[in-house]
């Protein structure tokens, strides 16, 4: 009898147990992620973890609403992350029934699109963005450069950005000993999503590499990434010294911006009817401060659309741009002498011929799938259009540069966080670039008793030209242990180089270049309560595409074999930071070593030149104090770049930069101001300037810039009124040049005028957010 009872007893609590089960539910909670504005904040990662383990996930919907399901009731962490902000948790404890909705907000943002930074805050690094030296700025903090006319978009401390000739034409890059002209060596992305959409152009008809953040309409930017370029395997060509990312606003309510003085007018309309997409229009004219008149016409369009299918958020962003000027040009900057007595300045210029247009068109998509809270798959594409035809003088008469190109671009990538200790990243990229009717043409020197006259005319290059670079890479980030993170990265580039010359049938030439780019980040990350810094070590190498029109050399009497299409460096950085009494402390020292340009082609002149190998170092140290109303940061550089063949200092590349950046919120009256103070020392520009001795170095002028911004809030926010200046004191574009016929440099540039202008916003809804 006692063993059937006992079996009795175990099928009783075997079907209790069951029918328990059957009757059992999920526990639920449900919510809403909002951003720090109030705004539905969709496709954040939603997690309820208990001890540690993931109990539940999912992915916030279009009106940013989630609903989770627990097994049993009990006490949980809820946890939220989304791209852009800083994670947030909170404790709760889930009953079997009757939870209440919860609202989770967002309420700081990630140290990518924060306040400017200065410290390398390696905590919150990831496989996406592993560079320590990244420094990020946001739009809120940063001064229009230019505002009311072309140009960069913002100013961003510490990294000169100089229009050239003034007019439309594309500004030139510098960073602490690099001359980027208009982005060889710099790199320059718009971000899509999470998609890094490449804006250089390369074997531009202008200068290779050539970009333009001039399509960027400023008010649309939410901030700026800068990074050593080097150390991370999604940035390719042109990722060489440095690497700047403009990201959008996610939302732009209705506003309307006129900004003028008295020779420039500028208005900018925008919108965002919903959460999900917004439009801006922007239209300017004028004529510039310099004597030359500009007739300067510029039309813009930003827009992006966010599209949200079930785990699947799809950025779309489209840009469009027209814009035509005259282009003053360079002029000597000292007084006239025997060598260029034969040109006259006719006014901020020596050829009032001088001028430009170009017109753009891009269209990009990024699809981000969440899989789960720890996997993502990345699907992106863009494709571009652009025309450009300038008119420049640069001693030897007008020439013509002019072009027009399509590119188009895929990317697909896998990102997995297995755990802290590793997240894993492996992508393929492909690109095309087709310059079409790449051509060089001279003309005829200015004659004034015939002002329009502008022959003859004379082809001197005449390319079609094609890039494509297939590209797969893989890269892994995480914590070795509680004080160290690392960086592990691959990618190799093989690059399909075409040049079908028109003019001169035996440089054409077709070739397979492959480039192989390792990357490595180690960091030490110590105790805030430790005097130690916090130290990090990067090591990386990179490339850009020369500019093949030069038919690998065969034209200067180098073999084709010993030439190569790509020019290679390697690069090296070591990041120190500290935080004391809320004073960030940054020292970055960097050493680049770049191979031999054989034959690279004179943007200006077509005429083939050799350089390098060259070798570059430097140092910068940053600092940033926050205070109740405002902020103030300052950065200092020093460098010594030189061409390791000849000795010689890296012409054009800045050896000192001092920048001063300032921002106060709450002054009397209900006024808010910004103002940034930038200095950049003499620069090397080369030699042949003094007819004696033609080794000599020549140097030209220390340029120093003081713009700012006076604003008052009216209405409760909703009109803007303030003014904008510029005291400016030097030349920009400086550089050499030779007048026919002399064979002497001359020391070139273009006078900075300082200005001063107003501004009105008026917000229709409750502003920008």
């Amino acid at each position: 009898m006692k063993p059937a009872f006992h079996l009795r007893k175990i099928v009783s609590l075997v079907f209790l147990s069951w029918a328990g089960t059957l009757g059992a539910q999920d526990v639920h909670l449900k919510g809403r992620v909002i951003d720090p504005q109030g705004n539905a904040m969709p496709g954040a990662a939603v997690q309820l973890l208990a001890q540690r383990s993931v109990s539940a996930e999912t992915v916030s919907g279009r009106d940013g609403q989630f609903d989770l399901a627990a097994t049993a009731a009990g006490e949980y962490v809820v946890s939220v992350t989304a791209t852009g902000f800083r994670p947030v948790t909170r404790p709760i404890i889930l009953r079997a029934s009757g939870n209440p909705e919860i609202e989770v907000t967002l309420g700081e943002l990630s140290s990518r699109i924060e306040n400017v930074t200065v410290t390398a805050d390696v905590n919150e690094s990831d496989v996406l963005s592993p560079d320590p030296g990244e420094r990020v700025f946001v739009r809120q903090e940063l001064l229009d450069a230019n505002p009311g006319r072309p140009g960069a978009p913002v100013s961003i401390p510490g990294y000169p950005i100089e229009t050239a000739s003034s007019g439309i034409k594309a500004p030139q890059y510098f960073a602490p000993g690099v001359a980027g002209d208009h982005g060889e060596p710099i790199a320059q992305y718009i971000s899509v999503g999470s998609y890094l959409v490449p804006n250089n152009l390369s074997a531009n008809a202008h200068g290779n590499g050539y970009s333009d953040p001039n399509i960027f309409i400023p008010e649309i930017l939410e901030s700026v990434e800068i990074d050593g370029g080097a150390f991370n395997v999604r940035e390719g060509n042109h990722s060489v010294n440095l690497a700047a990312t403009y990201g959008m606003r996610r939302q732009v309510d209705r506003f309307l911006t006129l900004t003028g003085d008295y020779r420039d007018v500028d208005v900018v309309a925008g919108l965002s009817p919903n959460p999900e997409w917004w439009v801006a229009l922007e239209g300017a004219y004028g004529n510039g401060f310099l004597q030359r008149l500009e007739h300067r016409q510029q039309y813009k369009l930003n827009g992006e659309r966010l599209f949200l299918e079930d785990n699947h958020r799809l950025t779309l962003l489209g840009i469009g741009y027209y814009g035509t000027s005259y282009v003053p040009g360079l002029v000597p900057i000292f007084p006239v002498n025997v060598y260029d007595a034969d040109f006259s300045n006719y006014g901020d210029t020596i050829d009032p011929r001088q001028k430009d247009q170009t017109h753009t068109a891009l269209v990009a998509l990024n699809d981000v799938w969440q899989i789960d809270a720890s996997q993502q798959i990345q699907v992106s594409g863009f494709f571009r259009s652009y025309n450009l035809s300038l008119f420049s003088d640069f001693g030897q008469g007008l020439i013509r540069q002019s072009e027009f190109r399509t590119v188009a671009g895929s990317s697909l990538n896998y990102i997995n966080k297995v755990a802290e200790y590793l997240s894993l990243l492996a992508g393929f990229d492909y690109e095309r670039e087709a310059p079409r009717r790449d051509d060089l043409d001279h003309y005829g020197f200015f004659n004034p008793s015939e002002p329009s006259y502008y022959g003859p005319f004379t082809p001197v290059d005449g390319n079609n030209i094609t890039i494509q670079p297939l590209t797969p890479y893989i890269a892994a980030e995480g914590g070795l242990a509680r004080y160290v993170r690392y960086y592990l990265g691959w990618r190799h580039d093989e690059i399909d180089i075409e040049n079908d010359d028109l003019l001169h049938a035996q440089n054409s030439f077709q070739k397979w270049v492959g480039v192989n780019s390792p990357k490595a980040t180690v960091s030490f990350l110590p105790k805030q309560s430790w005097y130690a810094p916090l130290i990090s070590l990067s090591a990386g190498r990179a490339f850009f595409t020369e500019d093949p029109r030069v038919g690998l050399g065969s034209g200067s009497g180098i073999a084709p074999a010993a030439a190569s299409p790509v020019a290679t460096v390697r690069s090296y950085q070591i990041v120190a930071s500290k935080t004391i009494h809320q004073t960030d402390l940054r020292l970055t020292l960097g050493h680049v070593t770049s191979s031999a340009q054989l034959a690279k082609l004179d943007p200006d002149t077509g005429l083939q030149l050799n350089e390098g190998p060259s070798r570059l170092r430097f140092a910068i140290i940053a600092v940033r104090h926050n205070f109740g109303v405002g902020s103030l940061q300052a950065s200092f550089s020093k460098a010594d770049a030189r061409d390791l063949s000849t000795g010689d200092p890296t012409p054009e590349a800045p050896r000192m930069i001092f920048d001063m950046l300032g921002a106060i919120q709450k002054l009397p009256l209900r006024l808010q101001a910004k103002g940034e103070f930038e200095y950049v020392g003499t620069k090397p520009l080369g030699t042949g300037c003094n007819p004696i001795n033609l080794s000599e170095e020549c140097t030209g002028t220390p340029v120093k810039e003081f713009r700012g911004a006076v604003v008052r809030p009216f209405l409760h926010g909703k009109i803007d009124a303030g003014i904008n200046f510029l005291i400016a004191g030097g030349f920009t574009g400086q550089t050499t040049e030779n007048f026919y016929p002399s064979d002497i440099q001359e020391v070139v540039g273009v006078r900075i005028p300082s200005y001063a202008g107003v501004a009105v916003t008026y917000r229709f809804g409750r502003g920008v957010q």
